[in-house]
C-alpha cells in the first residue's frame, strides 16, 4: 500500500526545491515595514512565500524549463495546488495554526489526515530543522542565519525602522536564542512530525490501536526522549567552532522562540515507532549552547 501518488511525491520534491527561490535575504516583516514592491503585489500576506511560488512557476512556464509539460490539465492543477499549499506553510506566522490543525487531524480515531496538510507540515518541519542536525552543521546554519538577520537589522537602523526580532547585532544573545528555538519550536515540532509519520506508517500497515496524549505529554515526551538519549558532548567540537570564523553568508532562516500552541489532545497509533535520529542532536546542540552561554562564547 502506498500513501502518496507519484504526482504528490513529485510536488513535494519541487516544493522543497523552490520554497526559498530568489529569496531577498530579508524577512516578511522587513518587506512590510519598508513598503517594498512585492508587499504591494501580495498585500502584506506571506509576501516572500507567495513570491517564491510565483517566480518559480514563471520559470517552469518557459519552454526550456517546463518540467510540467507532460502533465494533463487535471494533474497540473493538483500539482500547482499542492506546491502552493506546501510553500505557503513555510511562513512562520502560520506555525501555531499548523500545530493546532495537525493535532486535530491526529485526534481522530479513524485515519483522517489530509495529505496536503500533512505534507505541508513535513516540509515546514524540515525548513526549521537545522537544530536537529549534528552540531557542526547546525552551527554553520546558525552563523549564516544570524549574519543575515544582523544585516537586515543594519538596514532597519539606516531606514529608521524598529529592529525585527533577533536582528539587532548589539543585543541579540545567540546561544540563548537557539536554546529557546530548540525548546519551544523545533523540539515539539519534530516530535509531532514523528507522530504524524508514525500514524501514516500505521495506516499503511493496517494498525488500528490508538493512544491519546495531550500537548503537555508531547512536550514531556520530547524532554524525556532527549534526556534518555543524552550523551557526553565533544569539547573539541565546541572549542574548534566560533561565530567569528569566516564563512560566506547565504539564505538560512527560521529561528525564533515562542510558547507552545494551545493544549489539545493528540491521538497516535500504537505501533513500532520510527527511528527519530534528531532527538540526540537536539539534546546535544542545546547542551552545547548552554555551555557556550555559561562561558560567554558564541
Amino acid at each position: 500500500m502506498q500513501w502518496l501518488s507519484d504526482l504528490e511525491i513529485f510536488a513535494t520534491l519541487v516544493a522543497a526545491i523552490i520554497h526559498d527561490y530568489q529569496h531577498t535575504g530579508t524577512t516578511n516583516n522587513f518587506h512590510v515595514m519598508s513598503g517594498s514592491d512585492i508587499t504591494l503585489v501580495y498585500n502584506d500576506r506571506s509576501v516572500l512565500e507567495n513570491y517564491h511560488i510565483s517566480a518559480a512557476f514563471k520559470v517552469m512556464r518557459e519552454n526550456d524549463s517546463n518540467i510540467l509539460i507532460n502533465l494533463s490539465k487535471e494533474e497540473y492543477r493538483e500539482f500547482r495546488t499542492l506546491v502552493i499549499d506546501m510553500v505557503l506553510a513555510t511562513d512562520m506566522s502560520s506555525h501555531f495554526q499548523q500545530i493546532k490543525t495537525l493535532k486535530t487531524l491526529l485526534g481522530h480515531t479513524e485515519f483522517n489526515i489530509d495529505k496536503s496538510k500533512g505534507l505541508a507540515y513535513i516540509l515546514h518541519s524540515s525548513d526549521i530543522s537545522h537544530p536537529s542536525k549534528c552540531f557542526n552543521l547546525h552551527y554553520k546554519w546558525t552563523k549564516l542565519l544570524m549574519e543575515e538577520f544582523f544585516r537586515q537589522g543594519d538596514m532597519e537602523k539606516e531606514l529608521g525602522l524598529p529592529y525585527s526580532p533577533l536582528c539587532d547585532r548589539t543585543s541579540t544573545l545567540i546561544p540563548q536564542s537557539q536554546i529557546g528555538f530548540i525548546d519551544f519550536i523545533v523540539g515539539p515540532t519534530m516530535e509531532l512530525c514523528g507522530d504524524l509519520i508514525d500514524r501514516v506508517i500505521a495506516h499503511i500497515n493496517g494498525s488500528q490501536e490508538v493512544v491519546t496524549k495531550n500537548d503537555s505529554d508531547i512536550h514531556l515526551e520530547f524532554k524525556t526522549r532527549t534526556k534518555s538519549s543524552s550523551a557526553s558532548l565533544r569539547s573539541t567540537q565546541r572549542n574548534n567552532l566560533s561565530l567569528d570564523s569566516g564563512t560566506d553568508s547565504t539564505n538560512f532562516r527560521s529561528s525564533s522562540s515562542a510558547p507552545l500552541a494551545s493544549r489539545s489532545p493528540v491521538t497516535t497509533i500504537k505501533t513500532n515507532k520510527m527511528h527519530r535520529p534528531w532527538i540526540q542532536c537536539l539534546e546535544d546542540n542545546k547542551n552545547n549552547w548552554q555551555e557556550r552561554a555559561a562561558e560567554g562564547i558564541i
